[in-house]
């Protein structure tokens, strides 16, 4: 949810550009004295989490391209994008880690410890 502030300046000063697969809204507002540039942002849906962006609504935020990129226009080994999944049951959590059980392979025997001398 934004804040009211948000909400506020994005009802007066701020002109819709396009909403992506999550649900967020992106807008572009008027440039500022003193400043080249059009003000974006983005009025996400739900709690506000920056990987939410995709990379073609991400490059248009921080002025790499002129206008969103197309979602059609990805290569065929481009995978789909994904947000940040740290912290949920879908994170990725390699073998041997805590979360795991703490269980590891055995050494190889390559490995010699240091001991000072």
């Amino acid at each position: 949810m934004a804040t009211i502030g948000t909400l506020l300046k994005t009802w007066v000063a701020g002109s819709k550009v396009g909403e992506d697969s999550f649900g967020n809204r992106y807008y572009r507002g008027r440039g500022r004295s003193g400043y080249r540039r059009e003000r974006r942002w983005v009025v996400y849906k739900g709690a506000p989490e920056a990987s939410k962006v995709p990379p073609e609504w991400h490059a248009w935020l921080h002025y790499m391209t002129e206008a969103p990129l197309d979602a059609d226009s990805r290569h065929a080994w481009q995978k789909e994008h994904v947000p940040n999944l740290t912290g949920t049951r879908a994170a990725y959590v390699p073998p041997g880690s805590v979360l795991r059980g703490g269980k590891r392979r055995r050494n190889t025997g390559d490995y010699e410890p240091w001991t000072p001398q």
